[in-house]
């Protein structure tokens, strides 16, 4: 299969479904002739036209306002907010808005959309656009909340969050950009909902999400090779729906619990996961979750400090040798 890039998976997933439903409309700061400030969006413009690749005033609100507006009168729109950082400028319409239209209608109203942001570390952007902040969104009912790791992975679910009938906030990390991938020919189309075992093993399962599955992989690797402790990782992908049937399945299997998150410890969407293997699998466990997270501090701008808070490749190896071996 070919490789191709997470950028380039990014713009060949919009242009998959804006190829197959007129419906489907693009909206954001600079994505149209500028091609997006992370250059994800190149081409799209030239290839769909004005008037179905806008550029926007610098205002998260009207982006996401005119997005509801044009979801609530038939169109299927992605709307773009360039850091996720961003997302507590318009927070109303994520919070109070989006989620709750088809409640507070009564059913005479639904809201289709698909909110893209840029998420996350490791870009050198400062403490006000590096955050990861997913669980932001995934407390709220009524949404939707995805985070793929690699380009076969942002295509399908990014398919699937558009001809999903909900809200979706699709998150995509900022340092995997560059990163390349195999991608098959053709339409690709995910399932919102699904984890991937992406290494099995028997030892200890490790969960991971986004920038953090590629470390998490090797750190596996590392861990078989130099202390013969066999992990099986796993990419959650999606948060909500969250697929607790194949997380719960791989603690049966592993008996010992991990997660590595990019966001601050306190309330990360790891906590909420310990919490069900807790209430739902505690006697499949042989010792206590233990969660591989940034500490509960806004990001360094220094280089070599914002690596250090991250969870590292050694960070994991260490914390699942000394959690194993103690």
């Amino acid at each position: 299969m070919p490789e191709i890039t997470y950028r380039d998976a990014v713009i060949r997933g919009i242009a998959q479904e804006m190829s197959r439903d007129e419906d489907v409309v693009f909206l954001g700061e600079d994505v149209a002739k500028a091609g997006g400030v992370f250059k994800a969006t190149v081409g799209l413009y030239e290839q769909f036209g004005p008037l179905r690749v806008r550029d926007t005033p610098i205002s998260e609100q009207a982006i996401l306002g005119a997005a509801m507006g044009a979801a609530m009168t038939g169109l299927k729109p992605i709307a773009e907010i360039m850091f996720s950082d961003f997302i507590a400028v318009c927070f109303d319409y994520i919070a109070n808005e989006f989620p709750k239209s088809r409640y507070m209608s009564n059913g005479q109203t639904k809201c289709p959309l698909v909110v893209r942001t840029g998420n996350g570390a490791g870009s050198r952007f400062g403490a006000q656009h590096s955050q990861s902040v997913e669980n932001w969104c995934m407390m709220i009912p009524g949404l939707k909340v995805v985070a793929p790791s690699s380009p076969r992975d942002v295509i399908g679910l990014l398919a699937a969050a558009v001809r999903d009938p909900d809200p979706v906030i699709f998150f995509e990390h900022k340092s995997l950009y560059a990163t390349k991938g195999e991608v098959p020919d053709g339409e690709i189309v995910d399932t919102l909902g699904t984890a991937k075992v992406l290494r099995p093993g028997k030892d200890a399962t490790i969960l991971a999400l986004a920038l953090m599955v590629p470390r998490a992989l090797a750190a596996a690797e590392k861990l078989q090779a130099e202390h013969g402790i066999d992990c099986e990782v796993v990419d959650v992908r999606s948060l909500v729906p969250l697929d607790t049937q194949t997380i719960l399945g791989s603690v049966a299997k592993t008996h010992r619990l991990f997660t590595v998150e990019e966001n601050p410890r306190l309330c990360g969407w790891g906590a909420e996961i310990v919490s069900i293997v807790a209430d739902e699998a505690f006697y499949d466990l042989d010792g206590p979750p233990v969660r591989i997270t940034t500490p509960h501090i806004p990001l360094p701008a220094a280089d070599n400090l914002e690596d250090i808070v991250l969870p590292t490749v050694d960070r994991i190896v260490e914390t699942v040798k000394r959690s194993l071996n103690s």
